[in-house]
């Protein structure tokens, strides 16, 4: 009979004849998985006999694993800024990189509405634009109770792993979720125009907008990694014929709203960040633009703050 270690040693060889990349992360993220345990309990009994009544899941992920599924959906988990969330094929796979977004919005709005002054009517309400698994908004929502958090996304998919998300970390209450694409469900009313629905939006006053939009150049996806182009949502993906389209059709899109947002930030893709700047900068309403770059030094979100 084989060992815990040794059933994790033999995948580990398997994924990486099969060009899997991380062979041995996945190895462990789907032993951790079938046998319900912590990395410290997997180091703890890694000598210890491989429980056979969970033989034949073990093999079944593994098989999928093998074929280039993504193993956050195979456990239908990724950790984010701390917290787990739940994912599932409807939704972009959380990335690190997404986490300094996280921070700099923290950071910017922090210093616009410091939380130990004020009451909860000076709080900002934040739009998380394309939220896919809440990653973005129900992190805002979690660090920072008092704010009001809108999350909007296309996919109703989507909206329900985000409002799952929510649930788990108890912000649910605290948060709207709207289907819609991109501000166009935040627009003001036209005269003439009604919108009496329970939860309209239109209107509504945003402070801080987020967003993490598809900005993949369409002639792109089908060199992406497989485990991207074959999985992950193209809806989440494609971003047009130069991967800038969601960014020219939002900043259209502030023009309608009630009033510009004194924070925006947005992540982009490789060489978009000058083009993205300048979107914003030919707005002319905020004091700051600038470019953060991601973990490998590339270029990966522009922040607008007031």
């Amino acid at each position: 009979m084989l060992t815990i270690g040794e059933v994790c040693v033999r995948a580990t060889k398997m994924l990486e004849a099969r060009g899997i990349s991380e062979p041995r992360n996945n190895a462990e993220l789907l032993l951790l998985h079938v046998l319900g345990m912590e990395r410290a309990a997997l180091i703890r009994d890694w000598r210890d006999p491989f429980p056979q009544q969970h033989a034949a899941e073990w093999e079944a992920l593994l098989a999928r694993k093998a074929a280039g599924e993504p193993v956050q959906y195979l456990i239908g988990e990724q950790w984010f800024y701390g917290l787990p969330y739940q994912v599932t094929p409807a939704v972009l796979i959380p990335r690190p990189e997404t986490e300094l977004l996280v921070e700099a919005v923290l950071e910017a709005a922090d210093k616009l509405w410091p939380e130990a002054a004020g009451s909860d009517a000076c709080m900002p309400t934040v739009v998380d634009v394309g939220t896919g698994s809440g990653a973005i908004g129900v992190t805002l929502a979690t660090l920072r109770p008092r704010w009001r958090v809108c999350a909007s996304d296309l996919s109703p998919d989507a909206l329900a792993v985000a409002r799952t998300n929510a649930e788990s970390h108890g912000a649910a209450a605290r948060m709207t979720f709207v289907q819609g694409d991109l501000l166009g469900p935040f627009a003001q009313l036209r005269p003439g125009e009604h919108h009496d629905a329970p939860g309209s939006v239109a209107g509504l006053r945003i402070d801080v907008l987020v967003s993490n939009p598809p900005y993949i150049p369409a002639g792109d996806i089908a060199g992406l990694q497989p485990e991207v182009r074959d999985h992950e949502p193209r809806l989440a993906l494609d971003g047009g014929d130069d991967g800038l389209t969601p960014y020219r059709r939002m900043a259209e899109q502030l023009l309608q709203l009630s009033s510009l947002p004194r924070i925006v930030g947005f992540e982009l893709g490789m060489g978009q960040a000058e083009a993205v700047a300048d979107l914003l900068r030919g707005i002319g309403a905020w004091r700051e633009v600038r470019i953060i770059p991601d973990y490998a030094g590339i270029d990966r979100h522009v922040l607008a703050v007031e």
